[in-house]
């Protein structure tokens, strides 16, 4: 599986078309030129996934409960505004028009990419997103971090 790593700052043409940046490119996988899967996120940006990636993330979908009200709530939510998007010669994808405004995003753009997917982010909500001290940065470390006890490693 594909691992992405890093923060990228770009900016959407009129058209919302993006351009996916060069190093962010070399990451991707070869089946991944055709076209990406782009959704809506949790916090307000946009996700890009492979179609394998998008596959693993979907196929979690299929352990809900379809006769349970709430879980068809929340599949359709989950693929509200999915689509493919094609990478067109010049790297670039074009965001629909739905998603833009969902995320908020108008022209300055960050892409934040890690483990299988790269969120998308209106530069302005992504700053509020981050502006963390470092003393709340590392109680919610303490807070969401596995408890492994304060034992050194082994040599």
């Amino acid at each position: 599986m594909t691992k992405f790593i890093g923060e990228f700052e770009c900016k959407l043409d009129g058209k919302g078309r993006l351009i996916i940046p060069a190093r962010l490119k070399k990451q991707l996988p070869p089946e991944a030129q055709d076209g990406l899967i782009i959704n809506r996120g949790f916090d307000k940006c946009l996700v890009l996934f492979t179609k394998q990636a998008w596959e693993a993330e979907t196929d979690k979908l299929n352990d809900l409960n379809l006769f349970n009200r709430r879980d068809r709530q929340f599949i359709r939510l989950f693929n509200n505004g999915a689509n493919e998007v094609p990478v067109d010669g010049n790297d670039r994808i074009l965001i629909p028009k739905k998603l833009l405004e969902y995320a908020e995003i108008h022209n300055d753009v960050v892409l934040f990419a890690y483990s299988n997917r790269i969120e998308i982010w209106s530069e302005k909500v992504y700053n509020e997103e981050l502006n963390m001290s470092s003393d709340d940065f590392s109680s919610l470390a303490e807070e969401v971090m596995p408890k492994k006890g304060n034992k050194e490693p082994e040599s």
